[in-house]
């Protein structure tokens, strides 16, 4: 498995110390998805110069281990995949929040108006800003569909989202949590992908 994640075997003993009652086996869990997590959203954020003035990944690592901790709390997971689902959908829906809470209709990125003056003693170039800004809206925008679809998804195909896209699986590692072939795998991923791109009219989000 990528080095973002351990063994299926290793996710299976935890999952089964905690059902026998040992919360610290709860925290391994989290810990193993916080890499991957980083990673998306340092992708998802990137290209987005105001949102990362205000949010730090630290912080949104922070926001998705509390909310899978109190997920963990609600819910004990039986298998690894009910587990990776979990994770995925509290990934997912803290990338969601994140966008909406600066670009929804009341946030903070849509209504702060930059002092000139003030750029925090950071470098830039006014030109490549501006143009970045004026787009931030609606690339972001574009990321908030793009979970939103996933979410919408059949549940064949989004589980295999989940694991491919979210967790960072590769196809023989996802075929092996679902008890599938890869070539099933790499069927549902073609296929999920297919659906997206048409409920996204053809419009992804940047792929780095």
């Amino acid at each position: 498995m990528p080095q973002s994640m351990t063994t299926t075997a290793q996710l299976q003993l935890w999952i089964e110390r905690l059902r026998a009652g040992d919360e610290s086996a709860r925290d391994q869990l989290i810990t193993c998805c916080c890499s991957r997590l980083l990673q998306l959203t340092r992708k998802m954020l990137k290209r987005y110069p105001r949102v990362k003035r205000w949010e730090e990944t630290d912080d949104v690592l922070q926001n998705v281990s509390l909310r899978l901790r109190r997920t963990l709390a609600q819910v004990t997971p039986s298998s690894v995949l009910d587990f990776l689902r979990l994770a995925s959908l509290n990934i997912r829906r803290e990338l969601l929040d994140l966008v909406k809470h600066y670009y929804g209709p009341r946030g903070l990125g849509v209504h702060h108006v930059s002092d000139p003056g003030d750029n925090g003693g950071e470098t830039r170039t006014p030109a490549t800003e501006a143009a970045d800004v004026a787009h931030e809206p609606s690339r972001l925008a574009l990321w908030s569909e793009f979970h939103q679809a996933i979410e919408a998804l059949p549940d064949e195909s989004r589980e295999v989202f989940d694991l491919l896209w979210y967790q960072g699986l590769s196809p023989a590692e996802a075929a092996e949590v679902l008890e599938v072939t890869p070539r099933t795998v790499q069927r549902r991923w073609q296929g999920a992908r297919l659906q997206l791109f048409e409920a996204l009219h053809g419009e992804l989000p940047p792929a780095d």
